[in-house]
């Protein structure tokens, strides 16, 4: 039994398993920022397509990633308020580099230098840890969460028939679901009494009520008339 037991091996060893998922990690990252010009640019950005174990498995890992570099946010700004424009070596620059307004800058960075290096001891690679904290960092900065999403594919893999997925970033290619309004009913008042002349059948108040000038009676007790004469004329 795997009580207690998280995770799937996936048929490999721990060093071997944690070097598949950051290769997977920064193949992801890297495909958020395309070059339409390279030929082996993916086709759609920020996704990338492998087994549904493997999806599962590497989606927490990205999604630690992703919120490491929104914790460096609040820290890089308040750090904005103490760097420099100047050119590095500079005259300005050196001044700047002796002043208080570097030590304040020196502490307020600290945080998000260490987040840097946390993130970069997991990707090892200096490129997607560039797009991590520049560019996913301020496209989740609102989102508790739940960076990405795994989509199964119908297709399997070609020769062991692996069940493949695919897994994204979210925000984009996202489904708008439609809500259905139920419809909207209309209450009609009933007529009031004497308003105007009442068809005949039509109910108000729980009674049907016929309106007309006693015509359509005496009509109707002629003909039965004629046809008990005529009855009693057979006979």
């Amino acid at each position: 039994m795997r009580h207690r037991m998280r995770g799937r091996k996936l048929g490999r060893n721990a060093s071997h398993r944690h070097a598949l998922y950051r290769n997977m990690a920064s193949s992801l990252i890297r495909t958020v920022r395309v070059d339409e010009e390279d030929e082996s640019a993916p086709k759609v950005a920020g996704r990338i397509v492998t087994t549904v174990p493997k999806a599962k498995e590497l989606r927490p890992y990205v999604e630690r990633l992703v919120t490491l570099a929104r914790r460096a946010i609040p820290h890089e700004e308040a750090a904005s308020e103490f760097a420099t424009d100047a050119e590095r070596n500079s005259p300005e620059w050196k001044q700047w580099r002796t002043s208080d307004r570097w030590q304040k800058w020196n502490q307020a960075i600290a945080p998000a230098v260490a987040l840097r290096r946390r993130a970069f001891s997991l990707l090892r690679d200096k490129e997607a840890l560039d797009i991590l904290f520049d560019e996913l960092a301020d496209r989740f900065r609102d989102r508790p969460g739940g960076y990405t999403r795994v989509v199964r594919l119908a297709r399997r893999r070609l020769g062991d028939s692996g069940e493949q997925a695919l897994i994204e970033f979210v925000g984009e290619r996202d489904r708008v679901r439609k809500k259905r309004a139920a419809p909207v009913v209309v209450e009609q008042a009933a007529p009031e009494r004497g308003t105007g002349p009442v068809a005949s059948g039509d109910v108000s108040d729980g009674s049907a009520t016929a309106v007309g000038d006693g015509s359509d009676a005496e009509a109707a007790s002629d003909a039965e008339t004629g046809a008990d004469e005529a009855a009693n004329d057979e006979s």
